[in-house]
C-alpha cells in the first residue's frame, strides 16, 4: 500500500489540481486503465470469463447499481468484495467528517460549518480504499435507521442541541459510505418497508432521515446479491426498487468440470503441515468436483437450492484428512490418496444438499453414498475401459476385465481396511490377477502408491456396474462376486443343515 499524500489543507489540496469526481466516474476510470492494461479485472474468479464477469463489467462502465442474482456458492459476494479495488487507492477528507465529507464539495452540516470557518485552513486526512466498503447482510429485523439513519437524543442531550438542529442526526451505515461502495447481501431479506428506504438513494442519490426537510446528496455505488426469490421464500424484491437496479446479473456454476476441479484446488486447505504429505491424483479431483455435478442433476436433491462450490472444497479437504489421518497412524510421512478415503466425502455431502421428499426416504447417508458412487463410475472410465460397452478383444467392453472378474468368480474376496498401511494394502490389491496389468495398460501411474489407487479405483467402479459385490462395514469394505454376494447376503444351507431338518421344516418354505 502506498503512502497516502502529504497534503494537509484544503487551500493545498485546491493548489494540487484535485477536482471532485464521482465514485461511479471513480471506478469507471480504474475499470478501463486496467481492461486497457491488459490487467486481471477479477483475479481468482474462475469460469465466468465469457458470461458474469463481462457482464459486470458493462454494468460498472455504464455506472449501474447492479444486482447479481444466483443460488449459493456462486462466488456473488466474492465478486462484491473485489469491487473496491476498482477505486483510486487514497482520496482527501475533511477531517472529522462522520460521512467523509469530500473538501471541495461538503455535503454535511459539520463539514460546511468548518469549510465557512476556516477556509483554505481547513484540516485535510486521507482516507484508503478499503475504508470506502461497506456490506449489509439482509435481515428481518434491519431498520431504516441502520441503513439511513435517525435522530440521536444522547448527542443532542450531550452537545445541548435541539431536534431541529441537523446535527442531532445519527448517520446510518450507507450515509457513512459516502463516496464508497454498499453492498446488500441477500435483499430479499430485507422487508418491503426497508427497501422502500432505498429508493431515493436509487434515484434521486439523497438520504431524508425523519423529522428534517433538509436532503443529504450521498454519492454511493449501490450493488446487491440475492439468491433467486421462487428459493428463498422469505421475501422479494419489492418492484420499484427492481425498476431502479440498472442491471441484473445472472451467476451460474461451474459448467466445465476443469473449471469446477481448479476452484476447488484454489479453495480447499491442501497444503498442510502436519508433517504428512498427502498426494491426491488428479483423477481424485475430478470425482470430487463430479460429486457435484452430479448433485446438481439428481432427482433427490432439491435442485432450487442449488449445491454450493463450498461442498467440493469441503468434500476435497476430507478426502485429504483421511489420507492424513491414515498416515499419522502408522508413522508415515507420505501417503496417496485411495478410492476407500472416498467415504469420507459423506459428511461434506450430507450437509450440503438439500434434499426433496423422495431423498429424505432414502436417507441423506444414502443419497451421499450414492452420488459418490455415481462420480465414481462417470470419470474412473474415462481412464479405464467402460465395462458396459460393446468392446472388441481384450481391450473392451467386459472382455478388458476378464481376468479380473474371473478371479472374483471363484469365491476369492477383497477386504479393504480404511487403515491399512500401504505395503498391506498394495499386497492385497496384487492378489487379484490381471488387475495390475489392467492399469498398466491403460494408465501410467507415477507411484506404486498411484498404482494401488487406480487398482482399488477399478474395483469400486465394477461395483458401481453392478460387476462386484460390495460390503460395506465401518472399518472398510469387502468386494466379492457379485451372485456369491447375493448368496452371503442370503444365506446358505450345508449339506449337514439339510439332514438335520425334518420334513415338517421344509414345509414352512412351501
Amino acid at each position: 500500500m502506498a503512502d497516502a499524500p502529504q497534503i494537509s489543507t484544503l487551500g493545498d489540496l485546491e493548489a494540487s489540481g484535485y477536482r471532485p469526481r464521482s465514485v461511479k466516474d471513480e471506478v469507471r476510470a480504474n475499470l478501463i486503465t486496467k481492461i486497457q492494461a491488459g490487467d486481471d479485472v477479477f483475479p481468482g474468479i474462475l469460469g465466468f470469463d465469457r458470461t458474469v464477469l463481462p457482464q459486470v463489467q458493462n454494468a460498472l462502465l455504464g455506472k449501474h447499481d447492479f444486482i447479481l442474482l444466483g443460488l449459493r456458492g456462486q462466488a456473488k459476494s466474492r465478486i462484491v468484495r473485489m469491487l473496491p479495488d476498482l477505486m483510486d487507492e487514497w482520496v482527501p477528507e475533511v477531517e472529522g467528517s462522520e460521512i467523509h465529507d469530500d473538501p471541495l464539495a461538503p455535503v454535511s452540516k459539520y463539514a460546511r460549518d468548518l469549510v465557512a470557518q476556516k477556509g483554505k485552513d481547513t484540516p485535510i486526512a486521507w482516507l484508503h480504499r478499503s475504508k470506502r466498503y461497506g456490506e449489509k447482510l439482509a435481515t428481518p429485523d434491519t431498520s431504516i435507521a441502520d441503513l439511513i439513519g435517525d435522530i440521536d437524543p444522547i448527542k443532542a442531550a450531550t452537545r445541548k442541541l435541539t431536534y431541529a438542529d441537523e446535527e442531532v442526526i445519527h448517520f446510518g451505515i450507507i450515509p457513512r459510505t459516502h463516496r464508497g461502495i454498499f453492498a446488500i447481501n441477500e435483499l430479499p431479506d430485507l422487508q418491503p418497508r426497508i427497501q422502500v428506504g432505498l429508493l431515493n438513494i436509487m434515484e434521486e442519490q439523497d438520504i431524508q432521515v425523519r423529522g428534517f426537510n433538509v436532503r443529504i446528496p450521498i454519492d454511493v455505488l449501490m450493488v446487491f446479491t440475492a439468491n433467486p426469490e421462487d428459493y428463498t421464500n422469505r421475501g422479494s424484491i419489492i418492484t420499484p426498487l427492481k425498476d431502479r437496479i440498472d442491471s441484473q446479473i445472472l451467476t451460474h456454476y461451474p459448467r466445465e468440470l476443469g473449471i469446477g476441479v481448479e476452484i476447488t484446488r484454489q479453495e480447499a486447505w491442501s497444503d498442510r503441515d502436519g508433517g504428512v504429505t498427502v498426494s491426491v491424483p488428479h483423477i481424485f479431483r475430478e470425482i470430487v468436483e463430479q460429486v457435484a455435478f452430479e448433485a446438481r442433476a439428481s432427482e433427490y436433491v432439491d435442485q432450487k437450492s442449488g449445491v454450493s462450490a463450498r461442498l467440493t472444497r469441503a468434500a476435497l479437504e476430507d478426502l485429504i484428512s483421511a489420507a492424513e489421518r491414515r498416515a499419522l497412524v502408522h508413522g508415515e510421512t507420505e501417503t496417496t490418496v485411495r478410492a476407500s478415503d472416498l467415504a469420507a466425502l459423506e459428511p461434506a455431502v450430507t450437509g450440503k444438499v438439500e434434499l426433496v421428499y423422495e431423498g429424505e426416504q432414502e436417507g441423506a447417508q444414502g443419497v451421499a453414498r450414492a452420488l459418490v458412487g455415481k462420480a465414481v463410475a462417470t470419470i474412473v472410465k474415462k481412464y479405464l475401459p467402460d465395462p458396459t460397452a460393446k468392446g472388441s478383444g481384450d481391450d473392451g467392453g467386459r472382455a478388458a476385465y476378464r481376468d479380473v472378474l474371473g478371479w472374483f468368480s471363484k469365491g476369492n474376496t477383497v477386504d479393504m481396511d480404511t487403515d491399512l498401511g500401504f505395503a498391506e494394502y498394495a499386497t492385497h490389491l496384487d492378489r487379484v490377477e490381471g488387475l495390475a496389468t489392467l492399469i498398466d495398460t491403460h494408465t501410467v501411474p507415477e507411484s506404486p502408491a498411484d498404482k494401488a489407487s487406480m487398482m482399488e479405483l477399478a474395483l469400486e467402479m465394477l461395483h458401481q456396474h453392478s460387476m462386484l459385490g460390495k460390503d460395506v462395514a465401518d472399518d472398510g469394505a469387502s468386494y466379492a462376486d457379485m451372485m456369491g454376494s447375493v448368496l452371503s447376503g442370503l444365506g446358505s444351507f450345508g449339506p449337514d443343515d439339510e439332514d438335520d431338518l425334518e420334513d415338517d421344516d421344509y414345509g414352512q418354505f412351501n
